[in-house]
């Protein structure tokens, strides 16, 4: 480890080593970090992500991590490097890989939505065969397909050392769906995974069939996304058949599907008898009232695990809302509750602003906040939910890591 942060004289001379130009993002983010006392005794992430909202940056290429890594080779400090949203390919991918196979101390990479195709999911797949450091990988929005994830799949039954990946809008297909729920049958070590929005051109549900079997045996699964799954009714049923055995899944995401009353009446049941899950997203269904009420029916008696509940744009009027504000008034485990994008009636809004002006329900747990014309109560939408922080991270340090986002507070599955 070295001994004193400096990384920018190390950058500048390994610009001139290999002729390339420096890159003042890339430099300025390294001059910041060695004004950084503790960066020796605590380490560091390095943030490098290229959607920054305030200063136009120029994004990182594959040229630019080359020379980086050259930097971190010596930096043992450096813990964390976030590359997101920059223009990184499969070339930038082989570097990458040749440097998770040698590096002991990287313990967290963001490549979300950059270039990274097929080819450069296998290289990054296969160094993770040998790196015995990563906690964490984000692939989000990386178009590697089915057999890029085939490449992930495998890797999960050798690692033993990756506790979250994320394979969301990567493009995954049915196969790939298939050898994951495999691949975690025997894995001891992943905590949380991020399967959403795959490529399915079957309605038939086997993925969800697959999957379901698997929790039915995996007892280190905290968290699972299977947004986008086009699931439906049967699916449900098949997933709460196995989760009456499972104790050990927390946070279950079951967004943009195209759930119903029907298949949230299995939810229900589920909940008077689980006393694991402690987040449930239903955000973009069509539970409706019924779908709503059946919730209502298991938080209000029965379930007292559940601490955050997303129905956003679930096409529930005020019966439904009602029904839901009654129980938070005396089951007071479920903390966040996230309710815009349905029919908000003036009892809704009622009700929900009395949770909230009383104390019962906090502004940094929900997605509405009340405000008055002429004496009559209404609710406007607040910028909070459940996957707020999924895809990009606040800038200003004002901005508390869970005010908006159950999912970082409730569930943290690891330092990142």
């Amino acid at each position: 480890m070295s001994v004193l942060p400096d990384l920018h004289p190390h950058y500048v001379q390994a610009c001139q080593n290999l002729s390339q130009p420096e890159n003042p993002f890339i430099a300025c983010a390294l001059q910041e970090a060695d004004k950084n006392d503790e960066i020796s005794t605590k380490g560091i992430t390095l943030r490098l992500a290229g959607n920054n909202h305030l200063v136009l940056v120029p994004r990182v290429t594959d040229d630019d991590l080359r020379v980086l890594v050259c930097v971190l080779g010596q930096a043992a400090f450096v813990t964390g490097l976030d590359l997101a949203y920059n223009v990184l390919t499969d070339a930038g991918a082989k570097t990458m890989a040749t440097f998770l196979q040698e590096n002991s101390s990287l313990q967290y990479l963001n490549l979300m939505f950059n270039d990274i195709g097929t080819s450069g999911a296998e290289l990054i797949a296969g160094a993770l065969h040998r790196n015995q450091s990563l906690v964490h990988l984000r692939m989000t929005g990386n178009k590697i397909g089915n057999q890029g994830g085939m490449f992930f799949a495998s890797m999960l039954k050798i690692n033993s050392t990756l506790e979250k990946l994320d394979l969301g809008d990567c493009d995954v297909g049915l196969h790939c769906l298939i050898a994951v729920a495999i691949a975690l049958t025997q894995n001891k070590s992943l905590k949380a995974i991020n399967l959403n929005r795959p490529l399915l051109s079957s309605q038939q549900e086997e993925t969800t069939v697959h999957i379901a079997q698997m929790l039915r045996s995996n007892s280190t699964l905290v968290e699972l996304h299977l947004g986008k799954h086009e699931m439906k009714s049967f699916g449900v049923e098949r997933l709460c058949e196995t989760l009456y055995e499972n104790s050990s899944l927390r946070y279950l995401d079951l967004s943009c599907n195209n759930i119903t009353c029907d298949g949230v009446k299995f939810l229900g049941e589920l909940l008077k008898r689980n006393k694991t899950l402690e987040i449930l997203d239903l955000n973009a269904n069509r539970i409706e009232d019924v779908g709503a009420i059946y919730l209502s029916e298991a938080l209000a008696t029965w379930n007292r695990t559940l601490q955050a509940l997303s129905i956003v744009s679930n096409n529930i009027t005020g019966k439904g809302l009602l029904s839901l504000a009654h129980v938070m008034q005396s089951n007071m485990n479920l903390s966040h509750i996230y309710i815009w994008g349905n029919k908000l009636d003036r009892s809704t809004c009622a009700a929900f602003s009395e949770l909230i002006q009383i104390g019962r329900l906090e502004l940094d747990c929900t997605d509405v906040a009340p405000y008055e014309v002429d004496g009559e109560v209404f609710l406007a939408e607040l910028s909070h939910g459940l996957g707020k922080h999924r895809y990009w991270a606040p800038h200003c340090a004002a901005v508390a890591p869970g005010a908006a986002n159950a999912s970082l507070e409730i569930v943290a599955v690891s330092e990142y």
